[in-house]
């Protein structure tokens, strides 16, 4: 705080100062009090001397803030090493197995080191000129071995690199080499923070490092994350040369020590490390070895079919099963993408894409490039020939299909925005040595280049796209062609790019697919837009009423049928200087020459009084305007949306979102826009209703038809009709009058025959009751006879 208040007043001094000089530049005469302060400025040490006075800062002034800094003692931070340690250890790193690759990591840094000083000193690989990584699991006593050939340390290295945090030896050796070698030789090293070391811990509740260099004596660093020794190793020269980390694992990371989980480790991080990783493992072999429990067969001479003699005194021997350790190798797969396109066979590609994607097809393209400018990367992508089946249910989620690399150790393949959304179906590597990573090497630190390797990796996945042939394409348009359409509304600075790659059904063809390109070559002389209609298929934009004039006059329409298309469409400003007019809006214009426009004039004015009629008492507050159609041949009207308004097909799709909100405003905006009725005034139906119109407009059927014309053009236009019963009710009225059957004639009122057949079984049930009434009067009447007679 102190510090920063004596920056302030320096600050003010100086700018004080500086308005003196200035005022001095422009001397005038003054009165002699006033003056005073101008002759100040003359001399510096008068004006910081007036200034320190001036200027107070919790009662100090500048002179005595200067004599309290000369008078402090001064310190150094102090910090708790144990804590530190634990605060490295449990919040550097995320997930506890990237111990093992910082460990290889480290390793495999140790044997770059190795190999570049072999470059100048013949004798560095004498002791062991083998370079290799070893891992090895002891479960019995849990403990995990990583070996390295490598450079080894001498005592100061492991008491300086290992016992100081954040000490580098890569990034002190890469100094010391920097004017040796070539930035290219030195840029496989990997460790830059001096940390990864201690990523041990995470697993380990002691670690020890046993070290040889070809400058001293083996010797042994030991650690529990507290405290650290080093002692000379009484075994001797058991290494030759380089170094071994035994981690003593806590019992909640013994799985560490099994084989199949050391060989995913090493192939998720670290299966392109430049030198081999070999894992002591065991496997089981059948072996044959002597019978000792059968008898001694007795020596017998026994002649063959040829005659000579057979000795039958060998003994018999059984198959067994026995457990054989070796080293296998772990990492075989190589780095492809380090080499040249030139060097590398397709089946490699096809092998290498299979391997990392567990994909059985082979990938329908891919691209090996190095992209240089302000970051260098080597990267190989592929399109599946198959697309994800939850592609579009997962959308814009993150997806583990590019993996990142920096000097061929794995990184990470969850980046946010490594591609945009609507490549997310792409495959591939991308490998980088000039990547700031974080300190746990998890993560990146400048998203600017970030930035940077995503626009390269679009430019050349569209690239790759467009270089497919004609077959291929067909396949990528198959699986790809909605990621395509997406893209042109979220990539807007690749558009124009991905213009080029879309594909529409159109008028030109009934089955083949065209592109924006081949439908501009095949525009008409003075043609000026690209004309299209989207709808829910090819058959219903066929017979839409607003390609007729369009189709008539030989103009290509393009056929959008898929649901995103109009957004597609609406998403492109214009392509190859072509702006795009949409058929189901306004705007369209086919025949702009005088004797037409006299033509449409002479319309209007004959049409006039039926379409105020229309606009202001039958079809009042329902549509906008009434206009004679330019787009109509063979139906009698239609109604067009506004340039900016929702065509049928747009508002289809709206109302059919679960999601959308019903009162959401933008979407009540778009929906509430009325429409213009476009009619045609060559269709007998409209002529008959402009007679009706000039005899009667207040007839009720005049009125009827012209709504009727209104809700089937409006049912024709795409869009739905707002009150269905009513529209039912008129189309009957309609019927009744073509068929002349009366308006008021009843409906004929049947006898329910449930009821009848309760009643008739009622009325049986009466006679029936009748019946038994009537037999028991007659029993009576016998009785009594009976009773009389006697």
């Amino acid at each position: 705080m102190g510090s920063l208040k004596h920056s302030l007043i320096f600050i003010v001094v100086f700018a004080v100062f500086a308005h003196c000089q200035e005022v001095e530049s422009d001397t005038v005469t003054v009165e002699e009090d006033i003056g005073k302060s101008r002759d100040g400025s003359r001399t510096d040490d008068e004006v910081v001397s007036r200034e320190e006075e001036a200027i107070k800062l919790d009662g100090l002034s500048v002179a005595q803030m200067k004599e309290l800094q000369e008078k402090a003692e001064k310190h150094t931070f102090q910090a708790e090493v144990d804590r530190m340690m634990k605060l490295i250890i449990n919040s550097l790193y995320k997930n506890k197995e990237i111990f093992l690759r910082e460990l290889i990591s480290n390793a495999s840094d140790a044997l770059d080191k190795i190999r570049f000083l072999s470059l100048t000193d013949n004798s560095a690989l004498k002791d062991m000129p083998e370079l290799s990584i070893r891992i090895k699991a002891d479960k019995d006593n849990h403990v995990l071995h990583v070996t390295d050939t490598g450079i080894g340390m001498t005592k100061e290295d492991l008491i300086k690199n290992l016992g100081t945090i954040a000490k580098s030896g890569t990034s002190e050796f890469l100094k010391k080499m920097g004017e040796a070698s070539s930035p290219q030789e030195t840029s496989d090293l990997i460790g830059q923070f001096g940390v990864g070391f201690y990523s041990s811990f995470l697993v380990a509740d002691k670690v020890v490092v046993t070290s040889k260099h070809n400058n001293d004596e083996q010797y042994i660093w030991e650690s529990d994350a507290s405290t650290f020794s080093v002692v000379l190793d009484p075994r001797g020269n058991t290494l030759n040369r380089g170094t071994t980390v035994s981690l003593h694992l806590k019992e909640e990371a013994h799985e560490y020590l099994e084989a199949h989980r050391i060989k995913d480790l090493i192939k998720k991080y670290s299966q392109f490390i430049n030198f081999p990783i070999y894992l002591w493992e065991s496997k089981l072999e059948t072996v044959d070895e002597p019978d000792d429990v059968a008898e001694e067969p007795k020596s017998e001479e026994v002649e063959d079919e040829d005659g000579k003699v057979e000795d039958e005194s060998e003994p018999k021997k059984k198959k067994v099963e026995k457990t054989i350790w070796d080293w296998v190798l772990t990492n075989e797969s190589k780095p492809i993408w380090t080499k040249k396109p030139s060097e590398v066979q397709e089946s490699d590609y096809f092998e290498f894409y299979r391997s990392f994607t567990k994909d059985s097809e082979s990938p329908l393209a891919y691209s090996h490039f190095t992209a240089e400018g302000e970051v260098t990367f080597n990267s190989i992508l592929y399109i599946p020939r198959t697309s994800p089946v939850d592609m579009f249910q997962n959308y814009g989620k993150k997806y583990e299909f590019i993996k990142m690399f920096v000097r061929r150790v794995f990184i990470t393949d969850n980046f946010e925005d490594m591609v945009p959304k609507y490549l997310s179906f792409l495959r591939g590597v991308v490998d980088s040595d000039d990547l700031p990573l974080n300190v746990s090497r998890e993560t990146l630190q400048q998203h600017k280049l970030l930035k940077v390797i995503k626009k390269k990796l679009v430019r050349k996945a569209l690239d790759m796209i467009k270089k497919l042939n004609e077959e291929d394409y067909k396949t990528f348009w198959k699986e790809y062609s909605t990621n395509m359409k997406l893209g042109t509304m979220e990539d807007p600075s690749n558009r124009t790019r991905l213009a080029k790659l879309l594909r529409f059904y159109s008028s030109n063809s009934a089955t083949e697919f065209t592109s924006l390109a081949e439908y501009v070559e095949r525009m008409k002389e003075k043609q000026e837009h690209i004309y299209f209609i989207a709808g829910t298929s090819r058959l219903e934009v066929e017979r839409s009423p607003f390609v007729e004039r369009l189709l008539k006059k030989g103009y290509e329409v393009l056929y959008l049928v898929e649901a995103v298309d109009e957004y597609c469409i609406q998403s492109l400003p214009e392509f190859e200087g072509k702006k795009f007019q949409n058929a189901a809006k306004e705007g369209l214009k086919l025949d702009e020459s005088e004797k037409a426009k006299e033509k449409r004039e002479e319309l209007v004015k004959e049409f006039e009084p039926m379409m105020n009629w229309l606009k202001d008492e039958a079809l009042k507050d329902k549509i906008e305007k009434v206009v004679i159609t330019e787009r109509l041949t063979t139906s009698p009207c239609a109604l067009v949306a506004s340039s900016f308004g929702w065509s049928g097909n747009m508002e289809r799709i709206m109302k059919s979102q679960a999601y959308q909100k019903a009162n959401d405003a933008n979407n009540q905006f778009y929906a509430n826009q009325k429409k213009t009725l476009e009619i045609n005034p060559y269709h007998p139906l409209i002529k008959e209703l402009r007679r009706r119109v000039d005899e009667s407009m207040q007839d009720e059927t005049t009125k009827d038809l012209a709504v009727v014309l209104f809700e089937t053009a409006t049912l024709r236009s795409g869009y739905s009709v707002a009150d269905s019963a009513e529209f039912a009710g008129r189309i009957e009225r309609m019927l009744r009058l073509s068929l002349k059957v009366p308006l008021d004639e009843q409906i004929e009122e049947v006898e329910d025959l449930e009821d009848a057949e309760d009643l008739e079984e009622k009325d049986e049930d009466v006679e029936d009751e009748d019946d038994k009434s009537s037999e028991n009067i007659k029993d009576e009447h016998e009785a009594h006879r009976a009773e009389d007679e006697l």
